[in-house]
C-alpha cells in the first residue's frame, strides 16, 4: 500500500525530506499565517514532514490538539484536507482565522471543531483519516486553560496518562489500518525528578494496537521561560545534578 507521493525512481530528489533521527531545525518557520505567539505551538516543520511521508495529496489529516492550526496551515500548503480539535473556544476561533487567510491552492477542505478529544461525541460523522498528528500538553508544564477536559490540568501523571489513552483509542478508531500516528512529546522535571512523559506515552500508544517504527529527537533552542536565562539554568543544572532540556520526541507509530 502506497502511502505517500514519493516517486522512488526519483528519491535523489526529494532533499526537503528528512530521514534523520536528529532533527536540528535553524529556526521556526514562521512564514504565511504561521504565527509562535501561542505558548505551547509545536514548529510547523514536524507537520510537514509527517505528512509529506505519509500521506498523498487529497488525503485526510486529524490533530487531536490543534492549538493555533499549525497542521491545518501546512495542510493547505501540502494540498491535504485536514481536521483540527481544540478544546479551547477563543483559541480555535483564532486558529479559524489564521487558517482561513493561509492561501489555499489545491482547494482543500481545513476545519476546526470546538471540542473535547477525549469525548466520543466529539468524533461523531468525522469519517477516516489517513495520518493522526497529536500533540498533547506535557502534563502540567504550562496551563492551557481552567477547562476540566484539558489535560494540562490533570491532577496527577495517571491521570493524564489515562485521558491520553482515551484521546488515543478515541481518535484511533478513525485511522485507517496500516496508517500513521505522529505523536510529538516531551518530558518534564518534578520536584528534581525526571518524569519520561515520552516513553509513558509511547507504552499507551503500543498497547493501544500500534507498532513503533521510530523515535525523532528534535532540538529545542531557548523556549519562553528560558529565553535569556541560560546562565541561571546552567548554574541550577550544576548545582542540582540534572540537565537542561534541549529535546522533545517526535514518535511515529504504525497502525497495525
Amino acid at each position: 500500500m502506497k502511502i505517500n507521493d514519493i516517486d522512488m525512481k526519483r528519491w535523489k530528489e526529494y532533499d526537503e525530506i528528512i530521514t534523520d533521527s536528529l532533527w536540528i531545525f535553524p529556526a521556526r518557520d514562521n512564514s504565511g499565517m504561521h504565527t509562535p505567539e501561542y505558548h505551547g505551538n509545536f514548529i510547523p516543520q514536524i507537520p510537514r514532514q509527517a505528512m509529506l511521508r505519509f500521506t498523498k495529496k487529497g488525503e485526510r489529516v486529524l490533530d487531536t490538539f490543534a492549538g493555533l492550526g499549525t497542521t491545518l496551515i501546512e495542510a493547505r500548503r501540502l494540498g491535504r484536507n485536514a481536521v483540527g480539535i481544540e478544546i479551547n473556544r477563543e483559541i480555535a476561533k483564532k486558529a479559524e482565522d489564521l487558517i482561513s487567510n493561509e492561501e489555499n491552492p489545491y482547494g482543500v477542505e481545513t476545519k476546526v471543531i470546538v471540542g473535547d478529544s477525549s469525548k466520543e461525541e466529539t468524533y461523531e460523522d468525522l469519517g477516516n483519516f489517513q495520518l493522526l498528528i497529536m500533540h498533547p500538553p506535557y502534563w502540567d508544564i504550562i496551563k492551557f486553560s481552567e477547562i476540566k477536559g484539558d489535560l494540562s490540568n490533570a491532577a496527577s501523571v495517571e491521570e493524564f496518562l489515562n485521558s491520553f489513552e482515551k484521546i488515543v483509542k478515541l481518535a484511533g478508531a478513525h485511522l485507517d489500518s496500516g496508517r500513521y500516528l505522529v505523536l510529538v512529546i516531551g518530558d518534564k522535571y518534578s520536584r528534581g525528578e525526571w518524569i519520561p512523559l515520552g516513553f509513558y506515552t509511547m507504552d499507551r500508544v503500543i498497547r493501544n494496537g500500534y507498532v513503533l517504527k521510530s523515535i525523532v529527537v528534535k532540538n529545542i533552542e531557548e523556549n519562553r521561560g528560558k529565553r535569556g536565562k541560560y546562565s541561571l539554568w546552567r548554574y541550577r543544572a550544576l548545582k542540582d545534578g540534572y540537565y537542561i532540556f534541549k529535546h522533545e520526541y517526535v514518535m511515529f507509530f504504525k497502525k497495525k
